[in-house]
């Protein structure tokens, strides 16, 4: 049944290959706890024993984000079974997850990311300016890692990019004169490779990026820049989301940019623009200097 509920996912569902790994992960964990190997036993879980792995998964230090996040698996996971007649009452209609703690994005500070700081940081040979390239799309559009890896060639032009996100929704970022020459000066380091996709971005041998390798990469190069705990590609979303509210940008606007499907997940950073406008008020305002 797992394997069918996957095929759902990415067939009806069109979730992202990254996402339906992640639903198969999530039950695979939740099956083993409950001990479940056949489909019949199916209708035996009960809202206790889902209430019995949130507490097991809370007394191994996951967080309450990732636990509800688990559940929300649940959920569709017995809708689903539901749908499909192999068990007449949903066991999650009667279990609610953990309040989640409010807890703001990473970001790196704008003073540590400027031209200057990272001009010595890439090689100029193909792979130091695929990973400058790789830094600048996240930091100047903040596109997530998956959309990163699956950039068409095709779909980068001068003046923006056409990126595929969640559940398949297209949107257009336009990007600056600087990103664009990057683009053109990679292009013609992959040029002198033999490639084997039509994704923009590749590795020496001319095939796919992965997530593993993006990551690592970035990780290192942030290493070099801030001393932020997190360094992972998506603090470079955060990076970009969070320099953009601070520097001018409109929430509707920035809405766009990230691709985001309400406006209350781009809300999350206003947090940390209050933060900055804080810290500038405190530092400007002579009632707000501190002594």
């Amino acid at each position: 049944m797992l394997d069918n509920f996957i095929d759902f996912l990415s067939a009806q569902k069109r979730f992202s290959e990254h996402t339906a790994v992640a639903y198969r992960k999530d039950l695979k964990q939740f099956l083993e706890f409950a001990e479940i190997s056949k489909e019949e036993e199916l209708k035996e879980v009960s809202p206790r024993l889902i209430r019995g792995w949130m507490v097991d998964l809370m007394e191994n230090d996951y967080v309450s984000q990732s636990v509800n996040r688990k559940l929300s698996t649940l959920r569709t996971y017995f809708k689903w079974l539901k749908k499909e007649s192999v068990i007449t009452e949903n066991p999650m209609k009667l279990v609610r997850g953990p309040k989640n703690n409010k807890r703001l994005p990473s970001f790196v500070q704008q003073k540590q990311l400027t031209k200057d700081k990272l001009a010595d940081t890439f090689a100029n040979d193909f792979e130091g300016q695929r990973d400058r390239l790789m830094f600048e799309l996240l930091y100047q559009t903040g596109i997530r890692l998956s959309e990163l890896i699956n950039l068409k060639d095709v779909d980068t032009s001068n003046a923006q990019i056409k990126v595929l996100g969640k559940r398949n929704k297209e949107r257009i970022i336009p990007i600056s004169r600087d990103l664009s020459e990057l683009i053109g000066k990679y292009r013609k380091l992959r040029n002198e490779i033999p490639v084997s996709t039509d994704c923009l971005l590749v590795l020496k041998t001319g095939k796919n990026l992965y997530p593993k390798f993006v990551y690592r990469r970035i990780n290192k190069y942030l290493s070099l820049a801030t001393d932020v705990k997190k360094k992972s590609p998506h603090v470079l979303r955060h990076t970009f989301a969070t320099h953009m509210l601070n520097n001018g940008a409109g929430l509707e606007v920035l809405k766009e940019l990230l691709g985001h499907a309400n406006l209350s997940a781009t809300q999350v950073y206003t947090h940390n623009s209050f933060a900055e406008l804080t810290a500038i008020y405190s530092q400007s305002h002579p009632r707000g200097q501190q002594k």
